[in-house]
């Protein structure tokens, strides 16, 4: 290469390399948008799992300023440092894609979140409160209610048998629920919850309002989560290797001024609250033996909302 065109080269070679570094920049970006497009529930991805924030993009673009001003100034050492750079950048932004379709990765962080989850406990607080008008109420029963709640409605979700819900959720709660259900049936597919793990349960708040009482209980827990067709059983959402840490808030109503009864171990989801027979509840909400609407909060808790929480 003789002198006229080395200078020529060397004269283009920032500009080169600058074109280079907004191409693999744009690139980034674009990736990153690609991420996170799409309903944001429990199965997207996540900025965390694929791409850099835009708070990354923003530092790299600082140090892309920087090593051009670099090279400007002093063309080796510029060189050799965007080089490094470049280097760098692409063996870590492989590495994060590697990291996002490894299950065993994923789950170890799933793992880590739930250990070092804090979750406030009000139990005791709430549980006086509760007693001030109820003293035979007990929160060791209650929270294993709610538990037991929790448990058969994941395993009801994935049976696609909703009515074996229908003893413990309110009327409208449950229409929705089966609505949702419905819409899986029609399309021949299953959400598929399994693998679950309960980390955390505890009452989180009570209140009166007007002729109810309102009794709110957080719980967590680590699931598998994943969506199948039912005629191939080919998974089209999510990965049924994948854990997910999930934060919920259950709602539950009952009528004022309702006293636990002392004669039973506990509530229950098995027997009618108001004549004690085995439960078998109509689409109405009724006790098949008495007739008792069993599901509006007239003799025991009653679950009227459940909704994932940050």
């Amino acid at each position: 290469m003789n002198s006229e065109k080395k200078k020529k080269f060397l004269k283009t070679l920032p500009f080169a390399i600058l074109v280079l570094l907004v191409g693999l920049f744009c690139f980034q970006f674009i990736n990153h948008a690609t991420t996170d497009v799409g309903n944001v529930n429990r199965y997207s991805t996540g900025s965390g799992n694929g791409g850099v924030g835009f708070g990354d993009m923003e530092g790299i673009s600082e140090i892309i300023s920087y090593l051009i001003g670099l090279f400007i100034n002093n063309p080796t050492v510029g060189l050799v440092l965007l080089v490094i750079f470049i280097i760098i950048w692409m063996m870590t932004k492989k590495k994060a894609q590697r990291q996002a379709t490894d299950t065993t990765y994923i789950n170890q962080q799933v793992q880590q979140q739930a250990d070092s989850d804090i979750v406030m406990d009000y139990t005791n607080i709430v549980a006086e409160k509760v007693r001030a008008i109820d003293p035979n109420f007990s929160s060791d029963k209650f929270i294993g209610f709610a538990r037991e709640v929790f448990m058969k409605i994941q395993e009801a979700w994935t049976a696609k048998d909703w009515k074996v819900i229908r003893p413990f959720e309110s009327e409208t709660l449950f229409n929705q629920h089966k609505q949702q259900l419905d819409e899986y049936i029609r399309l021949g597919r299953t959400n598929v919850v399994e693998k679950i793990g309960i980390r955390h349960c505890s009452l989180r708040s009570f209140m009166q309002d007007g002729d109810k009482e309102v009794l709110t209980v957080w719980i967590n827990a680590i699931m598998r989560d994943y969506v199948i067709d039912d005629a191939t059983k080919k998974v089209l959402e999510s990965d049924p290797n994948r854990d997910w840490y999930m934060r919920y808030e259950m709602v539950f109503n009952r009528k004022a001024g309702l006293k636990t009864d002392p004669g039973k171990k506990g509530n229950t989801i098995t027997n009618c609250p108001n004549c004690g027979a085995p439960t078998e509840i109509t689409s109405s909400g009724q006790c098949a033996y008495c007739g008792s609407v069993i599901t509006n909060g007239e003799h025991d808790w009653v679950l009227t909302d459940i909704h994932s929480r940050s």
